[in-house]
């Protein structure tokens, strides 16, 4: 390849070549980069940019590279054992550079001063302490990678899709209990279900995404269904777009966005710490977070999160208790990595508010006029979740891991509640009162390889990966007699007696299985990468009524193609576009529904999507534009749930983060949405605005360290959403509205002791708004009432 001119291009490029090891650099052991540490490279001959790109990555070393320096230069590769100053020596013989630092865990190269020789510094190179995804981005609110599947963890910028991942100090700072609150921030994600109701649900670019669809270290399955408390998060990766081809199929068949929980894991530093939090209005709770590394070389590692919550919310007859506990186990080796993680969740909610379904032609209430709890004080939701995760990895050689993980959950869920139906002009609601009881079975595995080859000038990633998930659940209740509620002056109605109708009992059994093969080609010495990849997928859904068993209801396969592209323009600037289609699971009818628990056939979406990303290094900034398809659900006049035509989602989303001005954070976004219906029965709804679908979310949040007041840092957050259509008529439409809220924290150390002070108030002007208008996952379309002033207090403790 011909040397680039550098008197064109240095200007433009500095480019930062952030390496980490692909196979979960998690359990990097620093002990590799002491200078008395040898161990054994392979690092293949070729161009010299490839060479050292694969042995800084090996090393957990990273590394900073002006292009113009190492264009067109050869390397005669390694193969041995080294130390890493040796290595970069041996690698870097005859090419007239030399290796000089520029800070902690961060060097570049520099022409030596006689051609021929190299000069190494005097200094002790480090190894990196985790993977690129742990390394924050300025600021310290997101990570420079996230999670993407069988791709592995990518830096935002490498990447041909529109990743988000925030720290462990962002969610902390946050004061989040939930992945409600995690997402809070996040432009294209709204809520759309209660925070005080039994259950989490969220929309992503306009569609559905349930709990169940959110991984945990990759895996499907494995977090509790209802709610999942963010204390046992290292990170939260937010993936926007049909996944399927990533991550095989999301067991809810969300396909707006996919989300990862990165599970924690002992530093290299011992954790010890304890935070004591209260919640208005009596919520108190303690939290403790505790990490060790033990063993020669620090090879044993154990983290251990526990954390328990209860008391009165701000609605009344209200109140909330959580408890979980999750254990972290790792061992690393040479080529070695294994992990191992186990947790236990229990939540109980008295009196969870409910979401409110209005009767055709009904005028949409008045939000504001609502100010006392509509749920009746005798309902409840009980939810236990028991997990586990093991996962191990080993590197055949330097250019080829293979990897392994298995995980497996039991949910034991049991409710008494009642639905807000059919409520009328005057606020008068059908009172239903039922019980519902889930048990459900979920075991995941996945089996894969990753290896790392050239073909001349061009670089190769290939990724195989095998996944399994199976999922049998059960469902059972009983009905009782109605009565009538209103959502303005709420009356306490008895405690049902015996039910007038049992529900039908079901039973059944998800198998989702697949097998997908990716090749990420790096041309120009990497400046241009292309993925291209393909899943083959089987969806198998068999059920039980009553004890009777069907035939299966959906037995589908169908290979599921995925193309990205990305160009690194300049140091700063990345562009990116990618095509994916998935085979998703299709919808269940809602239990209010006449064909309740019907399971509709698997269907194929679509995304299109091309954008910019800008990373100054201090602030970063990206812009895309979208597009994606997938079937409508809709109820019919008979209160049947079925598919009716299509919804096309497309839009434009711009986020930024960083620190842009020393002791200035900000962190937001916005997305304007157009989403649009089409292929209804009769063209009855078709160019109607799809439901739950604002045109406009916005959301900016900035803190200011205060320069006087050394620890001192203020927060502030405005979010704002525009009006949302309830009925796929559009006739019922609800308000745009605002929320807006601040806080502050306060770092200082108490007898050597780190502590930290924060201090949250959530919607500060105490609005009440509908805060959404979309489907429930057990209900019809309703309404979501916001959450009221909320005071948020905590003090950290470290050890």
């Amino acid at each position: 390849m011909p040397a680039v001119p550098p008197c064109r291009f240095r200007p433009l490029f500095r480019l930062g070549l952030v390496m980490s090891l692909s196979a979960s650099p998690l359990f990097i052991s620093t002990s590799w980069a002491e200078d008395a540490a040898r161990r054994s490279y392979q690092v293949p001959a070729g161009s010299l940019s490839a060479a050292l790109t694969r042995f800084a990555g090996l090393a957990g070393v990273n590394l900073s590279v002006d292009p113009a320096l190492v264009s067109g230069r050869a390397s005669n590769g390694l193969s041995g054992e080294y130390g890493v100053e040796e290595g970069f020596a041996r690698l870097l013989q005859g090419t007239g550079l030399q290796l000089q630092p520029v800070g902690e865990q961060a060097y570049t190269l520099t022409p030596a001063l006689d051609e021929g020789s190299l000069q190494l510094p005097s200094t002790s190179i480090r190894g990196a302490r985790g993977v690129v995804g742990d390394q924050p981005y300025a600021g310290g609110q997101v990570a420079r990678a996230g999670y993407q599947g069988m791709l592995g963890d990518q830096d935002f910028m490498d990447s041909p899709f529109s990743v988000t991942s925030y720290t462990k100090e962002a969610l902390k700072n946050q004061q989040a209990r939930t992945l409600g609150d995690a997402v809070a921030a996040y432009p294209s994600v709204r809520t759309s279900n209660p925070a005080s109701g039994r259950f989490e649900q969220f929309t992503v670019r306009g569609f559905s995404l349930f709990n169940s669809d959110v991984s945990y270290g990759g895996l499907y399955g494995i977090l509790p269904t209802y709610a999942i408390d963010m204390e046992i998060a290292e990170r939260v990766d937010i993936l926007k777009g049909p996944s399927a081809v990533l991550s095989g199929i999301a067991p809810r068949g969300s396909i707006g966005s996919g989300i990862n929980i990165v599970p924690k894991r002992a530093t290299d530093a011992p954790v010890t710490e304890f935070t004591g939090s209260y919640v208005s209005e009596g919520q108190f709770g303690g939290a403790v977070d505790i990490g060790r590394r033990l063993g020669e070389n620090q090879r044993f590692g154990v983290r251990f999160n526990g954390v328990r919550q209860s008391g009165d919310t701000e609605w009344d007859h209200q109140a909330l208790k959580r408890e979980t506990g999750v254990l972290g186990l790792d061992l690393r080796e040479e080529r070695v990595r294994l992990s191992l993680d186990i947790g236990h969740q229990n939540r109980r909610a008295d009196a969870p508010q409910e979401r409110v379904e209005l009767a055709p032609g009904a005028k949409v209430p008045k939000a504001e006029d609502i100010d006392r709890n509509f749920a009746q004080p005798w309902t409840y939701s009980q939810t236990k979740d028991s997990f586990g995760a093991l996962r191990g990895e080993f590197d055949v050689s330097d250019s080829l891991m293979v990897y392994a993980a298995y995980g497996a959950r039991k949910g034991n869920y049991d409710f008494l509640r009642h639905g807000v139906q059919n409520t009328q002009n005057n606020g008068n609601f059908t009172l239903v009162p039922r019980t519902f009881r889930r048990d459900e079975d979920v075991k995941t595995a996945t089996i894969g390889a990753r290896q790392w080859f050239s073909t001349g000038s061009v670089n190769h990633t290939v990724n195989l990966s095998l996944n399994r998930f199976d999922m049998d659940f059960d469902n059972a209740g009983e009905r009782y007699l109605r009565s009538i509620g209103n959502i303005y002056n709420p009356v306490e109605v008895a405690y049902p007696g015996r039910p007038n109708r049992f529900d039908t009992s079901t039973h059944t059994e998800d198998r989702f299985t697949s097998v997908a093969l990716a090749d990420t080609l790096g041309f120009l010495e990497d400046r241009l990468l292309l993925t291209l990849g393909a899943r083959l997928q089987r969806v198998k859904v068999t059920s039980w009524s009553d004890g009777v068993r069907d035939e299966p209801v959906n037995d589908e396969t169908d290979t599921s193609p995925a193309l990205g592209v990305v160009f690194k323009a300049t140091n700063h600037v990345s562009l990116y576009a990618n095509y994916v289609e998935g085979l998703t699971q299709g919808e269940t009818a809602p239990t209010t529904a006449n064909n309740a628990d019907t399971v509709f056939p698997p269907y194929r979406s679509k995304q299109a999507e091309v954008g910019a990303k800008y990373d100054q290094g201090t602030f970063g900034l990206t812009a895309s534009l979208f597009r994606i398809e997938q079937p409508a659900y809709q109820f019919d006049d008979l209160n049947n749930f079925k598919p009716n035509g299509e919804l096309t989602n497309q839009g434009v989303e711009l986020s930024v983060f960083g620190e842009p001005l020393n002791g200035v954070r900000l962190l937001g976004g916005v997305m304007l949405l157009d989403s649009e219906q089409s292929d209804t029965t009769d063209g009855e709804f078709d160019g109607n605005h799809g439901t739950g679908a604002p045109e406009v979310n916005a959301n900016l949040g900035a803190e200011w360290d205060i320069e006087s007041v050394r620890g001192l840092t203020l927060t502030a957050r405005a979010i704002h959403t525009s009006s949302q259509y309830l009925d796929p008529a559009n006739e019922q439409e609800i308000d745009s509205w605002e929320r807006y809220d601040l806080g502050g924290r306060y770092a200082f150390k108490l007898g050597g002791s780190p502590v930290t002070l924060r201090a949250t108030v959530e919607n500060v002007l105490d609005k009440t708004y509908w805060a959404s208008a979309a489907t429930s996952s057990d209900s019809a379309a309703g309404l979501t009432l916001s959450t009221p002033r909320t005071y948020l207090l905590s003090a950290t403790v470290g050890f």
